[in-house]
């Protein structure tokens, strides 16, 4: 494939990155949004194809606006302009090239906010490295502790095999996330694991593997917010909301771990 001969990869991408929206992002974790919000900007497509995906028309449906490296540096200083704690870039990967040229362009210009990397998850470490010492915190998910499902339900081959060691990979880099004296995040991991119903994340394992293969340190944020969109109201067991049982496993064995940085959720369904 060769974006810059017009061809357009799996994700969706050509070789102009597309933005679908800039702004301050109050809805992250508190160390993330903080008071003065997240710095967000929103890139169009996406490497994986999730049948539940509550921002497909992003993701999957392309709805954005080709931008050019100099106007993604604009975004960049506008929202530090602006009093954002960050700059966080969400679904970066297939737009990695661009984004390095925008922040070289927006930090000659006097950027000096931390830059998240706010990602699916399905990562080469190999080009994880290339990132090394530009990305100051990293915001990766854990979707699935098993291959099977990632292929499943996101279309991503071999999701578990390569999630796994891009987030130590991350860790090597950033280690346990440290905040500011007002709670800001300003460095390291933090991994969003969303729990699916009938334990198809495998939410219980992969708590296991950060405990044993990263750092029972870790800030873990346990997501009980999952509901049927895009196709799922019609592939059980995705067409429903998860039960209290459902997410109280999961929480269980958090606490079991001894996992004491994070966040969990209250439902309020049954």
């Amino acid at each position: 494939m060769d974006r810059t001969a017009g061809e357009r990869g799996v994700c969706g991408a050509g070789l102009g990155p597309m933005v679908s929206s800039y702004n301050a992002h109050f809805g992250e974790e508190p160390p993330i949004s903080g008071t003065r919000g997240s710095g967000t900007i929103f890139l169009t497509n996406c490497s994986l194809k999730c049948v539940y995906c509550q921002n497909y028309p992003i993701s999957q449906l392309g709805h954005g606006n080709e931008v050019t490296e100099e106007e993604l540096a604009r975004m960049m200083l506008s929202l530090q302009a602006r009093g954002c704690h960050n700059i966080n870039l969400v679904t970066p990967t297939h737009y990695m090239p661009q984004i390095l040229s925008g922040l070289t362009l927006a930090a000659e210009r006097g950027l000096t906010l931390p830059v998240v990397y706010n990602t699916g998850g399905y990562e080469l470490v190999e080009a994880l490295r290339l990132l090394d010492g530009i990305v100051d915190i990293y915001m990766p998910d854990m979707r699935y502790a098993c291959d099977e499902a990632g292929v499943k339900y996101s279309g991503a081959p071999g999701y578990a095999t390569h999630n796994r060691p891009a987030v130590k990979e991350m860790h090597r880099q950033v280690g346990d996330l440290k905040v500011d004296a007002e709670g800001v995040a300003v460095r390291g991991l933090l991994i969003r694991l969303l729990v699916l119903p009938e334990s198809i994340s495998g939410t219980e394992e992969t708590l296991e593997f950060i405990a044993k293969e990263v750092s029972k340190d870790t800030f873990v944020s346990l997501m009980a917010q999952y509901f049927p969109a895009h196709k799922a109201e019609t592939i059980p067991p995705l067409d429903r909301r998860i039960t209290r049982a459902e997410y109280g496993r999961a929480f269980k064995k958090m606490m079991e771990l001894g996992f004491s940085q994070g966040w969990a959720q209250k439902l309020v369904w049954s």
